[in-house]
């Protein structure tokens, strides 16, 4: 069964079709008929710039080429009036039936209402979170998992082949210090502070205090007897590890699953990055200098080349994602997506000249850069414990608001705005709080169930649906949105815009209420009972997708 914007949308391409044949017009390639929702009432429901797009290239006046398009449609079964606006926009009001079938389609594909198949099965890789093991996640990692884990959702609902990835970045300097500061703490709890000191820059968060506990649980004081240096490489990769089951479970409790937890160091130890270099030298992106190995990166506009491999054969850490991208290319992904904090906004122009090196395709690269998160509580700035010494941890957001305030907050904005995180207001039970207002609209839905259940009331079948008794415009209202979620999950999906979903799933709970508030489901006329509680039962699955796209729960009691 399909949607009734895809029927309008071949309606309206059969007609360019038809138009450019007779008068021998040539159709630009890449031309897609696109609808969008008029923004004044009365303007019908949908309107589209087609004519407006298609003028120039046919060499026609934009309202003359509107008129002869519409002239072209078919009246009756889908559309019931299009009219040309303005300059040269067309605006379409549909027939009644497409509230019927709107209604049915919600109610046959149940859990797959609003999935697509605009993806092709093209496999995509979303990499996010990414956080070095060195501690525990903060608040601008848990909003780059909401963003991250969203966007894969969407992407597989339209079609899409998704693999989430976290890159772990357990090689370098980094995990060192980590090791070391463990090592400190370990020294502390055993009264021996002056043997093993703090490094300057190392970890000190409450954190490695418990880390060192567990050293201390596990191996007692012998650590202490050997030497440090003997001993270093054991801290960092135990250390390491507990760092990584912690940030394991935060991620879980988040509602985030990773298909691929990826080793850093795996590219050493599997001999990945000899072939990436190998493959930049062959086409001439890379050159020997001074005993070192350099890539030609002023080709791409940057202020000077960069060291690949250091004179002592030592790789930079630029090499690592050198040879990572290939790797992800080399697993057959055809577009790969980033989720980055803005901070790393200067390695995006480095991260695509890689790209253009390899000689990969310009849109096989995406990077989401995160804003940060004000944290407010009654509007104000707030500072909470600081358990890991410099931040504000993902796990003390949880605690206070839960997952699913945290999960909608962090993508109630553009990834590319800051967010302010209200925290009274996301433990509001009310209709300012929007993870409420959604969530309280389905559980109203399943109240109403309840109630009909227990007056002996069976759910009507699909086919007993009279759209003509669907005539107040709260009912229409409603009809619109859940009509338009399809099309709204295609979108954010293509423009990787989880943001765009919690606005629809804002938009469909506040048409759902008004419905509610205005019309009665239960004693009234048995025909007009039936289509109300089918259109409510329509609504109830959008809403139940909407939800599970978004990781947040659909509450059946509030």
């Amino acid at each position: 069964m399909r949607n009734i914007t895809d029927e309008l949308k071949d309606a309206l391409t059969a007609a360019v079709k038809a138009v450019s044949e007779e008068r021998g017009y040539q159709v630009p390639e890449g031309f897609e008929v696109k609808f969008e929702r008029p923004r004044q009432e009365g303007h019908g429901d949908w309107a589209t710039n087609a004519a407006m797009q298609l003028a120039k290239p046919f060499g026609v006046k934009p309202r003359d080429l509107a008129e002869e398009l519409i002239s072209k449609l078919p009246q009756g079964k889908i559309i019931k009036k299009a009219e040309v606006a303005g300059p040269g926009f067309m605006n379409f009001t549909l027939a009644a039936d497409w509230i019927t079938e709107t209604v049915a389609a919600a109610l046959a594909k149940g859990a797959d209402y609003g999935r697509s198949n605009v993806g092709e099965g093209k496999r995509v890789q979303v990499e996010f979170v990414s956080a070095n093991p060195t501690g525990p996640l903060h608040m601008g990692h848990g909003r780059g998992a909401a963003v991250g884990d969203i966007t894969a959702s969407l992407l597989d609902f339209a079609g899409y082949d998704v693999s989430r990835e976290y890159y772990v970045n357990d090689a370098g300097l980094q995990m060192e210090l980590l090791g070391k500061s463990a090592q400190s703490r370990y020294f502390e709890a055993l009264g021996r502070a002056d043997e093993a000191p703090m490094p300057e820059d190392g970890y000190r968060g409450e954190y490695m205090e418990d880390i060192a506990k567990t050293f201390i649980d596990k191996y007692g004081a012998t650590l202490a007897d050997k030497p440090l240096e003997e001993t270093a490489e054991l801290f960092s990769r135990e250390t390491g590890h507990i760092v990584l089951e912690m940030i394991k479970k935060d991620l879980e409790d988040f509602g985030v699953k990773f298909d691929v937890w990826f080793s850093e160091k795996s590219l050493y130890t599997e001999d990945k990055i000899e072939p990436a270099m190998r493959a930049l030298r062959e086409r001439d992106y890379a050159y020997e200098d001074a005993g070192a190995l350099w890539f030609r990166s002023t080709l791409f506009g940057d202020d000077k080349d960069r060291v690949l491999i250091r004179s002592n054969g030592v790789p930079t850490y630029f090499t690592s994602d050198v040879a990572y991208l290939k790797n992800k290319y080399d697993r057959g992904f055809l577009k790969n997506i980033y989720v980055w904090g803005a901070d790393h906004h200067g390695y995006v122009p480095r991260l695509r000249s890689i790209n253009k090196a390899f000689g990969f395709p310009d849109d096989g690269v995406e990077v989401l850069l995160i804003q940060m998160v004000n944290l407010l509580r009654d509007g104000k700035p707030v500072q909470m414990s600081k358990r890991a010494g410099t931040i504000v941890t993902l796990r003390e957001i949880m605690d206070e608001v839960g997952k699913d305030a945290a999960r909608l907050f962090f993508v109630l904005r553009r990834c590319d705005s800051t967010v302010d995180f209200d925290l009274e207001l996301a433990k509001k039970a009310s209709s300012e709080n929007p993870v409420f207002y959604i969530q309280y609209a389905h559980a109203r839905i399943c109240s109403i169930e309840r109630e009909l259940e227990g007056r002996g009331v069976a759910i009507p079948s699909a086919d007993e649906f009279d759209v003509s008794q669907i005539t107040d415009p709260t009912e229409t209202a409603l009809a619109k949105e859940i009509a338009r979620f399809p099309e709204e999950v295609k979108k954010a999906a293509l423009e990787n815009a989880p943001h765009r979903l919690v606005y629809y799933t804002t938009a469909l709970a506040e048409a759902f209420h008004s419905f509610y508030n205005a019309q009665r489901i239960i004693g009234v006329e048995e025909k007009l009972m039936k289509s109300r509680i089918l259109l409510m039962e329509a609504a109830h699955v959008t809403l139940a997708n909407a939800l599970r796209l978004l990781g947040v729960s659909a509450p059946e009691k509030m």
